[in-house]
This record gives C-alpha cells, structure tokens and sequence, in this order.
C-alpha cells in the first residue's frame, strides 16, 4: 500500500512538472504578445485626458466652425511606451521556426505632418513617418529591416499624401466621432500606390486623434519579405497602422 501511495505521488508529481514545462513553453514561445491594434475608444480617453477642460460636455461647434484650420501632428500627447500617443507602423504574420504562427508589429513615434480642414472638408493630408526608428518585440528583426526587406537605410521614410478631398459629416460637433475613407498616395520603399485608408477620428477643442489602417502587400512596393534561421516565411500582405494626435495652429 505505501509502495502504490508512492507511485501515485511520482506521477503525480510528473504530470504537474511536465503541465508546468508546458505552460512555460507556451507562455515563452508561442504566445502571440502583438499590441492590439489602435482603436478610437482608447485614443479618445488619451485625447480627453490631454485636453484641459473638456470632460464630455459638447462645445456644440458645427463641421465648419469646430474642425477649420491647419492641424499638426502632435507628439506630445500621450506616451509612445504604451502606445497611447502618435505612432505608426505595420502589422504582419509570419512564421517562426520552433515557435509557429506570429504576429509581427513595429511602431515609431516619429511622425510629422499637416491636415488642412475648409468649411468641413479635409482638403489637403501631408504625412511622413521615420522608419529608421521602427520598434518592435525583436531587436534581430528591427536590425535586419534596416538593410533587407523595407531596407530602411535607403529608404528612410514612408509618406501619406491625400489626393481625393474627404467631406466630414454634417453638423460633427466637438466631443463627437466621425468614420471616414481618407484616398491619397502611399510611398514605402521608394514606390508610390494609391491607397485607401478607413479612419476613425474624434475632436476635442483644438485637438483630434485619428486612427486608421490600410492592406499593405509588400509586393506592391518591391519589397521582398526578409527570412533566416528563425523567420521561415512572412506574409507577402500585412496591414499599415496609425494613431496620430493633431493640434490646431
């Protein structure tokens, strides 16, 4: 009887040290740890918490009078270490040896541009985002972008122009949201495409975030997705993602 206890202890005791291998094994190397991606709920607490006194009350204004002007990206409003300020950057899967199936993200907060708004239109969008400075969960990857694949050494920067005006809704007020399709001209790699992008934006006195993303095949940029011993494959069409604050000027 106390030889049977012992056996039933010892497999016991196995079973839980390999569950707890297992689980280590999971928890280190297959679990997907991808940020989400940006989304107008989260800015807009960032944006609200950023704008002195405007809690949740509207102001009221109408498109023409609340969103007029020239507007600056801002990198001064939230943090890039949680993502809760600018950034943008690209979201694909590829596949890891040992590992399997992978989210890759990288993000930089280095993004500048304008957007000019007239009488409740967006007239004119000018983005350019610093891909040298792209950040993701591995230091092999962002080190092997910089001279394979996006080949950020040569190609430092990626731009967004608007080519097609976007009309805001009628009577978007501040403290509410608007859902849009932005059209203009993407450039990655030294190659131009047209690209649309579904945004969703929120506006807060002279503030507003945007957050957007857009299909991106690397193929279309003559980019050839970068392999080696750990990467075993990428996906040839990943997703273009951004947050970007503006202040009005």
């Amino acid at each position: 009887m106390a030889r049977s206890r012992r056996t039933v202890g010892v497999v016991l005791g196995a079973v839980v040290v390999v569950g707890a291998i297992a689980f280590a094994g999971w928890w280190f190397l297959v679990r997907d740890e991808a940020p989400p991606e940006a989304d107008i709920d989260t800015a807009g607490e960032t944006l609200d918490q950023s704008t002195p006194g405007t809690g949740d009350a509207s102001s009221g204004g109408t498109a023409g009078d609340a969103v007029d002007g020239t507007w600056a990206v801002d990198q001064s409003v939230g943090s890039f270490s949680d993502f809760s300020g600018t950034w943008a950057g690209y979201r694909f899967d590829e596949e890891l040896a040992g590992i399997g199936g992978n989210t890759a993200v990288g993000r930089t907060p280095d993004v500048t541009g304008t957007m000019t708004v007239a009488d409740g239109t967006v007239s004119a969008v000018d983005v350019e985002v610093d891909l040298t400075t792209l950040d993701s969960d591995s230091d092999r990857r962002d080190g092997a972008l910089r001279t394979r694949g996006l080949e950020s050494d040569r190609f430092p920067t990626a731009t967004f122009a608007l080519t097609d005006p976007v009309a805001l809704p009628p009577g978007l007020a501040d403290g509410e949201r608007a859902s849009v399709s932005a059209t203009g001209d993407l450039t990655i790699h030294g190659v131009t495409n047209e690209v649309t992008i579904d945004l969703d934006a929120e506006l807060r006195g002279d503030r507003t975030v945007v957050v957007g993303n857009a299909p991106v095949v690397l193929s279309d940029y003559g980019i050839d997705p970068p392999t080696g011993f750990s990467v075993l494959s990428i996906a040839d069409q990943g997703t273009f993602e951004l947050q970007l604050f503006f202040t009005r000027g």
